[in-house]
């Protein structure tokens, strides 16, 4: 067995230059890697599953995190969009999945916090079938309006809908999706009543927002900025406990008369549970390293988006307590699976 403790000139050295072959090279590359804790991931193309349709947060999120991964690992982070069930399918597949690292999932509030409260029976124990890798993003939920509804700002657009009970229907990303969680939080939150309608992802919704065929929508800030700033969108409150540097100007639910209300999206990368510990933390690291990138720490700050990129830890810590206060929403809301 190689010494780990001899430097790669001393193997060239014993071996003798022109003596090493292929195999020599490979067991000393092998065994320099394991001195140094590292795991020899991945080996072929990584399958990231998105379990939405393209061209909402999640996609954006989790595309930009796997194009800039792809750029310094040996194979591709492909991301493969499965929407449907609530994400329940897409769920169920990854739980079903080797544990090699190579099949990993997007999670976010909808898949770990409230599937496990609306569905009877998914297959799988969110807690139990995954092991958390790491928290990709923290993204501030804006609430906006189409322009033709008759109400300029947050405390307007509350006494209109209370005027006009069930007027308005409000468009989401699926149901359990975060968008239809942070608007019915808001209706219980205001005592608004508005009709859900569910759609098969941020996309499909917001294409009938900007139609003015729903009039009220919820969603992170990568997927609504560009329609807020080119007048398409009415931004009239956020979730966060703060106003956005990106819109200064735009109030949040809480200074609007809602003391203590909170909502943010959030999404990260889960993995099967037998998904080896070392193996985990390799990827949590090379996630951090792309989180770190200039193209996306720019993007998510230009989007007032809160970059995560911590350990496994950390990231199960976070998924528990959202469990614990989505559980009263759900409840309160009586949210049920499509």
């Amino acid at each position: 067995m190689m010494d780990l403790n001899l430097s790669r000139r001393d193997v060239l050295k014993q071996v003798g230059l022109g003596a090493i072959s292929a195999s020599a090279v490979a067991s000393f590359q092998e065994a320099m890697a394991q001195t140094a804790g590292n795991v020899n991931w991945p080996q072929k193309p990584v399958r990231f599953i998105v379990p939405f349709v393209p061209g909402g947060t999640s996609d954006i999120v989790s595309r930009t995190t796997a194009n800039e991964m792809t750029k310094f690992l040996p194979y591709p982070v492909v991301i493969e969009n499965k929407a449907g069930g609530g994400g329940v399918p897409a769920m169920q597949e990854v739980a079903r999945s080797a544990g090699d690292g190579h099949t990993l999932i997007m999670g976010h509030v909808g898949s770990m916090a409230v599937n496990p409260l609306i569905f009877q029976n998914t297959g799988y124990d969110v807690n139990k079938d995954f092991v958390p890798v790491t928290l990709l993003a923290k993204v501030p939920s804006l609430f906006v309006i189409h322009p033709d509804v008759p109400a300029k700002n947050f405390t307007e657009f509350v006494a209109y809908v209370k005027r006009n009970p069930g007027k308005l229907n409000y468009g989401s990303a699926g149901n359990a999706s975060a968008g239809h969680l942070a608007m019915e939080y808001l209706k219980l939150a205001t005592g608004m009543y508005m009709t859900h309608i569910p759609y098969r992802g941020t996309g499909p919704a917001l294409t009938d927002l900007l139609a003015g065929r729903t009039q009220a929508f919820s969603a992170g800030t990568p997927a609504l900025l560009q329609y807020i700033r080119n007048g398409r969108l009415r931004a009239i409150a956020t979730g966060t406990p703060k106003r956005l540097p990106s819109l200064p100007d735009v109030p949040t639910v809480a200074e609007s008369g809602y003391k203590g209300f909170e909502s943010v999206q959030w999404y990260g990368i889960l993995a099967p549970a037998s998904t080896p510990a070392d193996l985990v933390k390799k990827i949590q690291e090379e996630c951090a390293r792309a989180l770190k990138s200039p193209v996306i720490t720019d993007r998510f700050a230009s989007e007032d988006a809160v970059v995560g990129g911590g350990p496994s830890s950390e990231f199960a810590a976070f998924i528990a307590q959202q469990q614990v206060l989505w559980k009263d929403v759900v409840a309160r809301a009586n949210i049920k699976p499509d």
